[in-house]
């Protein structure tokens, strides 16, 4: 059995506090209207926060040239005084428009953290579900490292599904399809494209779709764990049948549902803008996170004296998933970014050119990180079978995944607001935190060696 040792859980618990405390903080110091927004632009325009606000420059100078704007404005429609008022009504929505994007700020940095952490434990548990469902030999000494991580699945659905929740009451503007009078004609803010989907993204259908998905997702990662389990003390395979059924059943929810997620919870934060990969594209992701995440708690445990079974050849497995998943995420990056930058149709190549212009450190970094790292490392053999190298390789692909998130969402929430300060440093180390501490609790739970599985015997000899 396990021990989940006093270090541990007390840097988890320190990672946590140290989160909870960067995540208020950013929220303190969000703008709370667009009096401090304005201060904030004249800051950036003499200089306060340099180049990296460059975009936002342009507000100044609609400001600073309001008369010039009044003026433009008088000879067109020869009314000076109905001009004036008109690029007051202009500034100020604009004005309005910079306060969400910094409203949003820790927000997002919140939900980036959020969901990724969450679709680890979710990659996990679909990879766990294949190892049933392709009778792996190889796999099952590693199956209690895997129920342990989908330990967490239950506990960030919960979170997850409190932020949908406070999305959906205005709490934030990260979802704009939600705003007020987006639907209706007569408002002022009214979106003709995202009245078109009006009868897809819609606040009830939304939440209802997200509910049904993230209890499939729990109720077979309960019930699969309980006949794991159960088999242990069983004297026949009766209970490894019912996982293998159960997982078959899963693997067809969770495609589906995996593709329709990635459309309501990223893709739609740019509603006017959607791709066919996405879906895939997003599975990707963090299928290669969930994998690398197994690798590293197994490289883990292992040097702390468990898993007795798993020799190198299980972690050069592993490490060939990792490789194999980041070329297969390369594919898909290159793939979609390929035919919507060619095909140069601007409400689609608009998404791209958002993120070059005002991402093209961390979009191209991610590039790096998840492809052209792991590409150059991890296709040695001999380098798979290294820990220190599993571990390094594994950190930079976790890190540029994260960033790959990051680029997801960012861009339709905050603008070029984006910075990775605080709220964003904090809301990945509470979720770290929180992810060790459920994970290796979960773990001392149960013993480590899955001892009834049919296929332990071959497990425990793999060698490659």
């Amino acid at each position: 059995m396990y021990t989940f040792s006093s270090k541990l859980k007390t840097f988890s618990i320190i990672l946590m506090a140290v989160g909870i405390l960067g995540i208020g903080y950013g929220f303190l110091t969000a703008p709370k209207d667009i009096q401090e927004v304005e201060k904030i632009l004249a800051a950036d325009a003499h200089g306060a926060h340099g180049a990296a606000h460059e975009v936002t420059a342009e507000t100044t100078h609609k400001e600073a040239g309001h008369h010039e704007t009044a003026e433009v404005s008088h000879e067109s429609h020869k009314g000076g005084e109905h001009a004036e008022v008109s690029a007051a009504d202009e500034h100020k929505k604009h004005l309005t428009h910079v306060l969400h994007q910094l409203q949003n700020k820790p927000w997002s940095a919140l939900y980036v953290a959020c969901i990724f952490f969450l679709l680890i434990s979710l990659g996990v548990l679909s990879f766990y579900a294949i190892q049933q469902v392709a009778q792996a030999g190889w796999s099952p000494v590693l199956f209690r490292v895997m129920q342990g991580i989908t330990a967490y699945l239950p506990v960030a659905s919960v979170i997850f599904f409190i932020i949908l929740i406070l999305c959906g009451l205005h709490f934030n503007h990260i979802f704009v399809w939600l705003g007020e009078g987006v639907t209706d004609p007569k408002s002022p803010n009214y979106d003709e494209i995202i009245a078109g989907k009006h009868g897809y993204l819609n606040f009830g259908f939304w939440i209802a779709r997200a509910a049904i998905f993230l209890l499939g997702w729990n109720l077979y990662r309960h019930y699969s764990r309980k006949n794991c389990l159960a088999q242990d003390e069983a004297n026949d395979d009766l209970n490894y049948k019912k996982n293998f059924k159960l997982s078959a059943g899963f693997l067809v929810f969770f495609i589906v549902s995996e593709s329709i997620m990635s459309w309501d919870w990223i893709m739609s934060i740019d509603p006017h803008w959607f791709s066919t990969l996405f879906g895939w594209y997003v599975f990707a992701s963090f299928v290669v996170s969930a994998v690398t995440t197994i690798a590293l708690v197994t490289i883990y445990l292992k040097s702390k004296g468990y898993l007795e079974y798993v020799n190198t050849s299980h972690i050069h497995d592993l490490a060939k998933f990792m490789f194999g998943f980041s070329i297969f995420w390369t594919y898909l990056w290159f793939s979609q970014f390929m035919l919507i930058w060619y095909a140069n149709i601007p409400e689609e190549v608009t998404y791209f050119i958002t993120r070059i212009q005002l991402y093209n450190l961390p979009f191209f970094g991610a590039v790096v990180m998840n492809f052209v790292f792991p590409l150059l490392i991890l296709v040695n053999t001999d380098f798979k079978r290294l820990s220190w190298v599993i571990v390094m390789a594994g950190t930079v692909i976790l890190f540029g995944h994260y960033i790959d998130f990051f680029n997801m969402i960012m861009p339709g929430t905050v603008g070029d607001k984006w910075f990775i300060g605080i709220p964003e440093i904090a809301s990945i180390l509470f979720f770290l935190g929180l992810f060790i501490f459920v994970v290796f609790n979960a773990l001392t739970k149960a013993p480590l060696l899955a001892k009834r599985n049919p296929f332990i015997e071959e497990s425990k000899h793999f060698h490659y």
